[in-house]
């Protein structure tokens, strides 16, 4: 039987161009349209991984810790099997642009390998003299970074060698360092006399990166204020001082949908009530807190509009013969400071903060505020927000805490 004809001077429609054909009767789908795409996609994501880059066997130490370093796959997805077998390396064959792409690298992956950082500081000490400020600040970002001190005793007096030399020379790179320094509690008093006095600070004030020393600066000199009590020199004068971390880090929020901020936000609103705490409000000198909570003598969490939020800076400390680092307050309340601890906020594989988070929360301990920290493995295996709020309850009941009718 035939099939009838259609219209006069009509015609089949014949497949476009690059289309793809099921089977005869079947719809043609564009090769380039989005549901070829997706089948493409699905199959490629199914193949098999590709190996890992391959070094050529031929190459010395250092050539082939410079090529595994400097290729894009190896930077993306990290073998830390592989940097700890190049550690091995003499530093001799090593060149300050190898070893500050091993440092750059353990810092970018937050990877806390002793070996590895052990070699960079040797690196350093070795080569002293042939290394400006501008290469240091480099090789010393990880070890702040990571929260790691080196073993390698020669380690800070070369760092204070270099400092002396070449403070001058390049401010911005001199304050890195001292950030560096700042988080593993190094900092050395000739260096702070160096960039806290009005010479050096004049002569930054007009330039591109102005703004960013001022913020450095305005952290060391906290660092002083909560920490160095011995220490006698200059400081930074209370009109250069600006807020240090006013706003969260780029990384919290660079990765807000991984975070649990909105779920315990929620779970303290549901609770609490919306009046008895404050989200990320940034208390001074500058820390950015992740919920703060007002607490009266009996344990009772008080609405925050009616308190004042904020602990004095500078704190002001027992008499002597109390704990120094205890700060008298005439406000019977206290502040309660919940602080995340997300996944992000620790060198990879393992339980050690890195030095900024670990900085943080050191001097907001100084300054008098009571932490509660929330580990991320506790939030993670909290299922639902009413499991949480159990969660919360919990932690805020250890700390003695009430609220609701009973507890104001």
């Amino acid at each position: 039987m035939r099939r009838p004809r259609g219209e006069p001077g009509s015609r089949a429609p014949r497949p476009t161009e690059g289309a793809t054909c099921a089977g005869p009767g079947e719809p043609c789908f564009p090769s380039d349209g989005p549901l070829m795409c997706a089948l493409e996609q699905e199959r490629r994501f199914r193949l098999p991984p590709k190996p890992p880059p391959t070094l050529q066997p031929g190459l010395r130490s250092g050539q082939r810790l410079e090529a595994a370093l400097s290729c894009p796959r190896f930077l993306r997805r990290p073998q830390q099997h592989l940097i700890r077998s190049l550690a091995e390396a003499r530093p001799e064959e090593l060149t300050p642009h190898v070893m500050v792409l091993l440092a750059q690298h353990l810092a970018r992956h937050r990877l806390r390998e002793p070996q590895l950082l052990e070699a960079i500081a040797h690196f350093l000490v070795v080569q002293e003299a042939q290394l400006s400020s501008k290469v240091v600040q480099k090789l010393v970002l990880p070890f702040g970074r990571l929260n790691y001190l080196p073993l390698e005793q020669q380690f800070m007096p070369c760092l204070e060698r270099i400092l002396a030399r070449e403070a001058g020379v390049a401010p911005l790179a001199t304050v890195n360092i001292l950030m560096s320094l700042c988080q593993l509690r190094c900092l050395p008093f000739r260096a702070l006399h160096f960039v806290f006095s009005p010479s050096f600070i004049n002569h930054i004030s007009g330039t591109p990166h102005a703004l960013i020393v001022r913020r450095y600066l305005s952290l060391l000199d906290t660092a002083v204020e909560l920490e160095l009590p011995g220490y006698r020199g200059p400081r930074l004068p209370r009109r250069q001082q600006v807020p240090i971390f006013p706003q969260p880090l780029i990384t919290d929020r660079a990765r807000c949908k991984y975070s649990h901020k909105d779920i315990v936000a929620e779970g303290l609103r549901q609770l609490l009530g919306e009046e008895k705490y404050r989200q990320d409000l940034t208390v001074p000198p500058g820390y950015c807190t992740d919920f703060l909570l007002c607490v009266s003598s009996s344990g009772a969490v008080l609405p925050v509009r009616t308190q004042d939020p904020f602990l004095p800076y500078p704190p002001r400390f027992c008499p002597q013969g109390q704990a120094a680092s205890q700060p008298t307050t005439h406000d019977p309340a206290q502040r309660v400071v919940l602080m995340l601890r997300e996944r992000w906020h620790f060198c990879r594989d393992g339980r050690v903060l890195l030095g900024s988070r670990a900085l943080r929360e050191r001097h907001l301990g100084l300054l008098g505020y009571q932490l509660l920290p929330l580990p991320f493995e506790e939030l993670e295996s909290q299922r639902g927000l009413p499991q949480l709020k159990s969660y919360l309850r919990q932690k805020l009941q250890a700390l003695g805490l009430r609220w609701g009718p009973e507890g104001g």
